[in-house]
């Protein structure tokens, strides 16, 4: 299939919610490998290793990734927006708490949103379709808004919020990219390998500028979650994603990423205990009132 569908149908609704579903489960396994392996050594080694499945998975398959077709500018950008939306995002949980960090890097699809009609006007949402995407991120503000209640972080909160908001425009930014660039007629893999590759080599310089130590030791209970970061998550729904993004229309993809913190919501509940609220339901029944106006076929 090589055709630009202008709706979703089953199979993409499928597949973007089973990606943000991984992405929601990638939290969980972050914050485990996190007690072995420092943040941004974890993000180089995830992207590297994934770059790596991903080579081998091209040259099984055939595929010429390596061929000059012109769009190594936009593939070097695109990789280096990926590892300042991760750098910022690391860092950035220095000084904020994990709950505001959530709420601000799903402010991505306001940013495609907003970008889209610039790269194709057909995109455009209308005013139904955008009170439904304010009513999905309403939903996140509300799931995450014991967070804002909260002890302060510290002093230096707001920086880490400002590095949120940006790793936020950084993401919406890689997905316009992708959109308004060569890399849109590009193959899925090609476009994923940019960025992987580039943002792996970016992470690992940053990871030596910040003087990141190396681990005392490792044992299973990082290198597992590391293996389903790199292989499930960072591999094999990321280029579920990037194909998608090239099939389907940018923005209502990306108003499905808002069901991701929900997820993870869930996978805190499941695999960590934590309570069921209200607050959860409710925000549940919003993101899906959202997504389901986004994507509302117009007469």
């Amino acid at each position: 299939m090589t055709e630009r569908r202008t709706t979703l149908d089953s199979r993409a609704i499928v597949l973007v919610v089973v990606c943000t579903a991984l992405w929601g489960l990638n939290q969980v396994a972050t914050k485990v490998s996190l007690a072995e392996i420092p943040p941004l050594m974890q993000a180089s080694a995830r992207s590297l290793g994934a770059a790596l499945l991903l080579a081998l998975w091209a040259r099984a398959r055939g595929l010429s990734v390596w061929r000059h077709d012109g769009t190594w500018r936009a593939g070097l950008l695109a990789g280096l927006l990926f590892a300042a939306e991760f750098g910022c995002i690391f860092f950035g949980l220095q000084y904020t708490s994990a709950s505001r960090m959530a709420v601000f890097i799903y402010l991505a699809p306001f940013i495609v949103a907003l970008g889209m009609p610039l790269i194709a006007p057909a995109e455009r949402l209308d005013r139904w379709q955008s009170l439904g995407l304010a009513a999905a991120f309403a939903g996140v503000v509300w799931a995450f808004a014991d967070g804002f209640t909260a002890p302060a972080a510290g002093p230096k909160q707001w920086l880490g919020d400002t590095l949120g908001i940006a790793a936020a425009v950084l993401w919406g930014m890689t997905t316009l990219v992708l959109r308004g660039s060569r890399l849109s007629s590009a193959l899925p893999e090609k476009t994923l390998l940019y960025q992987l590759l580039v943002s792996g080599l970016a992470l690992a310089a940053a990871t030596l500028v910040a003087g990141e130590p190396w681990p005392a030791r490792l044992t299973g209970a990082s290198l597992w979650p590391l293996a389903f970061q790199t292989a499930v998550v960072t591999f094999a729904s990321y280029l579920v994603w990037f194909w998608l993004l090239r099939h389907y229309p940018a923005t209502r993809i990306s108003a499905f990423t808002l069901l991701t913190p929900m997820f993870g919501l869930l996978a805190g509940v499941l695999l960590l205990g934590e309570p069921v609220t209200a607050r959860l339901l409710v925000a549940l029944a919003a993101v899906s009132l959202g997504i389901a106006l986004v994507n509302r076929v117009g007469r």
